[in-house]
């Protein structure tokens, strides 16, 4: 070295020993040592980790011979310009592809000289950092600020359409379309439901960077109508962009498209994006975006991007589309028969596809439950139209009610058979409606599922049972209790209780799409089960192409789609343990709550959790006689406490006075839980609470 690392000019050997340890093996930047030839003689444990360059070989070889795509650019330059001058180099951009089909790799490389204390030259080190994703995420930014201030600059459809297509091409994409609707073009809004009632989708604005686009390039003004079960339907029927990451010339989809599919084969196009054209809740149309020049897929960071860009222009376009209309029109009310957005939950993984095509009755659910449980539902509704909505909005709302009840799968069904008939008998018949024995059925399939268990308990009104995928490549259909529909018969209901593993699959669909595969319930599972498979694959991929595969050309009803992928809860989350029925139980629950939450990592939480547990057991002792069994579960950001005793007795919230003596037990629960409630139990019933250990909780 040339100067000591030691302080106050004195060496230290020890010092210095010390900090080119941390160099080598603890520093986060990859460190490159070369000798006056260029021949890498030794690196660091970061440089293993930039996958820009494979050095397991590369030690006493030249860059050129493992550096690849990097070398051919400036990287050799910049080597042997600091070893010629001296002069380092700084945070200089270097730029390559590990393969042609992947994306560009950029990395920031500093350069420095070594020269031993006569000034001989040793050779050359370099600091090496992967800035791939800051520079993709400033480049996007970048993207997003130019846009902003050049799309949109007048009221005017077609020229707010083509803003959209340059600033597209080729930053993002090689080939842009925008589509919209007829209905758009004459000042009208165009709701979201059944694809076939749009109409046409009319060529506003088209780029590409290709020199022989027009080939396979629409004209402006050019109207292309749409078909079902197809990425450009399913994007405006459940208004959510699609990204077909490698573009299939076999993918059973591309036939019901023959302008667009020949076009996408024609231009040569390896993956597509597909955006819906969506503001103030009203369908614009859509954007279909091409790679055809780049070699690599779009990836899911791109499709945000372009998401959020084609989010920008749909607002334009109906800022354009309300200017064109007369100042004084009513503000558009829109129906929307699509279910609310589905909110992740603990137990499962889940995916749905909906494709309203006229009946507008079909529906699910995903509820979550006490003890970390989730019920999945599914259901067709009687009649068709307004009549249909209203009748699923509120056996919709029913349902919920009921499940947080914590009722068994067929007292759930019950309830619901009394209710539907009650509906019946309120609701007058049109003139055009048919008589009772005549209408569509109501059906409802009812699941809950336990991660702690990993058990379902399922039953049916009338509706198909669900299609299970396991792990091992069987699938079947779940064996379901099967009842009379709503609001038929006698309400007599059974349910069924199988164990499943961790990972299986679960479809629930409306009942016309299986149908309209086949009557035969063995070809439908064939059909079906194909495409399931393979079950590793992103569970909104798999839904997507169950629609595809099972929706036919022409189809008349609606296709709803839910799709589960279940979790497990190991015994590490779970505590359990069963308790006398005597006072000293109390402190003898909160001593082992305590020591669960310190095997969790969870200690700071031990006053609040112990303190529900308590109560808990305390209620217990003060109002049952058996033994109390006590179980904690660790859900995510939520601790579920949960204690069963043999009195059936529900406890009622009392808010104590301040000279009262009781009643403070379930008001302090109520107080620091998230939530609690009871559910009945064969022995008993179960009082549980949740505890969230964060905000977010």
């Amino acid at each position: 070295m040339g100067a000591s690392l030691g302080g106050r000019g004195r060496p230290d050997p020890e010092l210095d020993k010390a900090v080119l340890g941390a160099l080598f093996s603890e520093s986060t930047v990859g460190l490159h040592v070369f000798d006056t030839r260029l021949r890498l003689v030794r690196f660091n444990t970061a440089a293993r980790f930039v996958k820009a360059f494979a050095l397991e070989e590369a030690l006493g070889r030249h860059p050129r011979e493992w550096a690849g795509d990097f070398y051919a650019g400036n990287y050799e330059s910049i080597l042997l310009r600091v070893l010629e001058t001296g002069v380092p180099a700084l945070d200089i951009e270097v730029r390559g592809h590990l393969r042609p089909d992947q994306p560009e790799i950029v990395l920031s490389l500093s350069c420095f000289r070594l020269e031993d204390s006569a000034g001989d030259i040793l050779g050359l080190a370099t600091a090496v950092v992967d800035i791939t994703e800051r520079t993709r995420s400033a480049a996007r930014l970048a993207l997003l600020e130019r846009a902003g201030g050049r799309i949109g600059t007048t009221l005017d459809i077609f020229r707010t359409a083509q803003e959209f297509a340059d600033e597209m091409v080729p930053a993002l994409a090689d080939t842009v379309v925008v589509e919209v609707l007829d209905s758009v073009l004459r000042g009208e809004v165009g709701e979201p439901g059944t694809v076939l009632e749009y109409g046409a989708l009319r060529c506003t604005s088209r780029r590409s960077r290709a020199h022989d686009a027009e080939r396979y390039l629409p004209s402006v003004g050019e109207a292309v109508g749409l078909s079902t079960a197809t990425p450009f339907a399913q994007c405006l029927s459940d208004l959510r962009p699609r990204r077909v990451e490698h573009l299939n010339p076999e993918a059973e989809w591309l036939p019901r498209e023959p302008v667009r599919g020949r076009r996408l084969l024609d231009a040569g196009a390896h993956s597509l994006l597909v955006l819906p054209l969506v503001a103030r809740g009203s369908v614009i149309g859509v954007a279909h975006c091409y790679r055809h020049h780049t070699p690599h897929p779009f990836d899911e960071g791109e499709l945000a991007l372009a998401a959020e860009l084609a989010d920008r222009v749909a607002l334009c376009l109906d800022n354009a589309r309300l200017y064109a209309r007369e100042r004084s029109a009513a503000r558009i009310l829109q129906l929307s028969l699509r279910p609310a957005r589905v909110l992740g939950h603990g137990a499962v993984e889940t995916a749905y596809s909906y494709c309203p095509l006229g009946a507008g009755g079909d529906w699910f659910d995903v509820i979550p439950l006490s003890g970390a449980r989730v019920a999945l539902v599914a259901g067709d509704t009687a009649g068709r139209g307004l009549e249909a909505a209203a009748t699923m909005g509120e056996v919709r709302a029913a349902i919920s009610a009921l499940a947080v009840l914590d009722l068994a799968p067929e007292e759930v069904l019950e309830q619901l058979h009394d209710l539907v008939t009650r509906l019946h008998g309120e609701r007058p018949r049109f003139r055009d409606a048919p008589a009772d024995d005549e209408r569509q059925d109501t059906t409802c399939l009812y699941l809950v599922y336990s991660p702690v268990t990993r058990r379902c308990a399922v039953a049916s009104a009338g509706h198909p049972s669900p299609v299970l995928a396991l792990p091992d490549g069987t699938v079947e259909y779940a064996v379901t209790p099967t009842g009379p529909p709503l609001g038929r018969g006698l309400a007599k209901y059974g349910t069924a209780e199988f164990e499943i593993p961790e990972g299986s699959l679960l479809l629930l669909s409306n009942t016309a799409l299986l149908r309209a595969v086949s009557d035969d319930p063995l070809e439908q599972l064939g059909r079906v089960g194909d495409a399931l498979q393979p079950t590793g694959r992103p569970l909104q991929e798999i839904c997507d192409e169950v629609l595809y595969k099972l929706t036919p050309e022409q189809m008349e009803n609606d296709a709803v789609l839910l799709l589960a992928r279940t979790r497990g809860l190991g015994t590490e989350q779970v505590a359990a343990w069963t308790l006398p029925n005597h006072p000293a139980s109390v402190s003898e629950a909160r001593a082992r709550t305590e020591r669960a939450l310190e095997e969790w990592g969870l200690g700071q939480h031990a006053f609040t959790v112990t303190l529900v547990v308590s109560e808990l057991v305390t209620n217990a002792v003060r109002y049952s006689d058996g033994p109390i069994d006590v179980r904690l579960i660790l859900d995510g950001q939520v601790v579920v406490c949960e204690v069963t005793d043999d009195s059936s007795t529900v406890p009622h919230l009392r808010h104590a006075e301040e000279v009262d003596e009781g009643g403070r037990g379930l008001y302090l629960t109520w107080q620091v839980s998230r939530r609690w409630g009871t559910r009945p139990e064969n022995r008993g019933k179960t009082i549980w609470a949740e505890v969230a250990l964060s905000e977010d909780g």
